[in-house]
């Protein structure tokens, strides 16, 4: 190795320490690497308990003609109840993003949550999976179930979702409800960088090379939230329902989404949950969506795992913001 070979490799290694230096330095910085030194500890093994889920609606299996089969929890009610249509987030199933909020809503609302295509017990496809599809689907259904006009809650994915539901299908949405979500998901580099790698990351997981990633995750919120233990095994076996090719062509899906253009055209009554600690979609993104809907905001110091880690406070910021758009919409609550 010669002198300016050396020189430089000492340099380099210099800035290196140097810029490590100034990130340990950083509060933030070190709150992450402890986070992921506690994610990283060995996992014990424990016994084999049986998925047992909590309370949730009634749920059935529903054809949807010249689409395929869909599954859905309905809980009913009167005809004066409006119904609420509940789309969830990405990698999620309805089960797992909304069993905290189930019972609440179910009070005053007739409650309405499908699987989305390639998630939980959602519809397989041979199609490449597409977000409009999703929010045809969930015409489709509430075409079935005689529900007009509902208020549309969508957590993350379930946004995009929502929203090109009340753009394709003029007259079924009433209100909406968004919830951790933004207008777009590719506008920076960084954003594009990570919704591909999220992609490839959870295409990985889903297929067995991230042995012990979903007991990590579980582990790190019973930690925190104690009440979760008892359902430990449902949550580990509903994480595990999706079809890892579609919820990879999803995370692509949502990296091309991109609703500036239309969303402040749609007119509806709206309410906004930010989750304002969220690392996957940054708050000001939310916060840009909520100002292109008109929303009424509510905000909670939370990240984007809220309905996992805060359900009983995700349960009542929820209902609060559906009543919020209900009223705001002309329909009738008890």
């Amino acid at each position: 190795m010669n002198r300016s070979v050396r020189t430089l490799t000492v340099t380099v290694a210099a800035a290196a320490a140097a810029g490590c230096a100034a990130l340990a330095a950083n509060p933030a910085v070190r709150q992450e690497v402890r986070r992921a030194g506690r994610f990283a500890r060995p996992l014990r093994r424990s016994v084999a308990l049986p998925p047992v889920p909590p309370c949730l609606p009634p749920g059935r299996v529903i054809n949807l003609p010249d689409r395929g089969e869909v599954f859905v929890r309905d809980s009913g009610g009167t005809p004066a109840d409006p119904a609420v249509l509940l789309l969830h987030g990405w990698t999620a199933s309805a089960d797992l993003n909304f069993f905290p909020v189930y019972a609440r809503l179910a009070e005053s609302y007739r409650v309405i949550a499908l699987d989305l295509r390639g998630h939980g017990r959602g519809m397989r496809s041979t199609e490449q999976f597409s977000l409009e599809d999703c929010a045809d689907d969930a015409a489709a259904l509430l075409g079935q179930l005689g529900a007009e006009h509902v208020i549309v809650v969508g957590y993350s994915m379930g946004g995009p979702v929502g929203l090109l539901l009340a753009r394709r299908h003029p007259g079924r949405v009433a209100a909406l409800v968004m919830q951790a979500t933004a207008l777009d998901w590719h506008r920076t580099a960084r954003e594009r960088i990570v919704w591909h790698l999220l992609s490839v990351l959870e295409l990985g997981l889903r297929l067995g090379t991230g042995a012990g990633f979903v007991e990590r995750v579980l582990r790190e919120a019973i930690e925190e939230h104690p009440e979760l233990d008892a359902c430990r095994p449902w949550l580990a076996a509903e994480f595990r329902r999706g079809l890892a090719t579609e919820l990879a062509d999803a995370g692509h899906a949502l990296s091309r989404y991109d609703a500036q253009s239309w969303a402040g055209q749609l007119g509806l009554p709206a309410a906004m949950l930010i989750t304002a600690r969220d690392r996957l979609v940054r708050p000001s993104r939310q916060r840009e969506l909520a100002e292109a809907l008109h929303a009424h905001v509510i905000e909670i110091d939370a990240d984007h795992d809220l309905p996992l880690t805060k359900g009983a406070e995700y349960a009542r910021l929820t209902r609060l913001a559906v009543d919020t758009a209900a009223a705001a919409a002309g329909l009738k609550t008890a």
